[in-house]
């Protein structure tokens, strides 16, 4: 989980749509299984699946910068708002599931929804 610099409401529409098309791009480029997610308005969630010769903190740090660096170049606006290049706020929170219920991750994401479901676009990639 990691939140926009100063929780600016920036992931909204079309920007929010291809935030998480980013994140499933990268994911499946960096051998990473997106379980579920959100990605809110100011936020993301993501319960994932990765390699353990893989650390999370290289994870984060690779989501991130990829995804900052592609929306300012897509998306100018961002650029005048994070004129320091810098999308997202420094740190992430990050927590190992262990031998919890699908159920008790729903409840989880669920929680950290908003009121609308406009503002939220779910993150768990479709098979084809």
């Amino acid at each position: 989980m990691w939140v926009t610099k100063y929780r600016y409401q920036f992931l909204k529409g079309e920007v929010q749509k291809r935030c998480r098309e980013l994140l499933i791009q990268i994911s499946d480029a960096e051998d990473i299984r997106i379980l579920k997610g959100v990605v809110s308005k100011d936020r993301v969630h993501m319960l994932i699946e990765y390699p353990p010769s893989k650390s999370i903190s290289d994870i984060v740090k690779q989501l991130k910068g990829r995804i900052s660096r592609r929306l300012q170049q897509e998306y100018r606006e961002l650029e005048k708002r994070y004129w320091g290049k810098h999308l997202w706020a420094i740190g992430y929170g990050a927590w190992s599931t262990g031998n919890i219920s699908e159920q008790m991750v729903e409840e989880y994401l669920e929680h950290h929804r908003p009121v609308s479901n406009n503002d939220v676009v779910k993150l768990k990639r479709t098979e084809t």
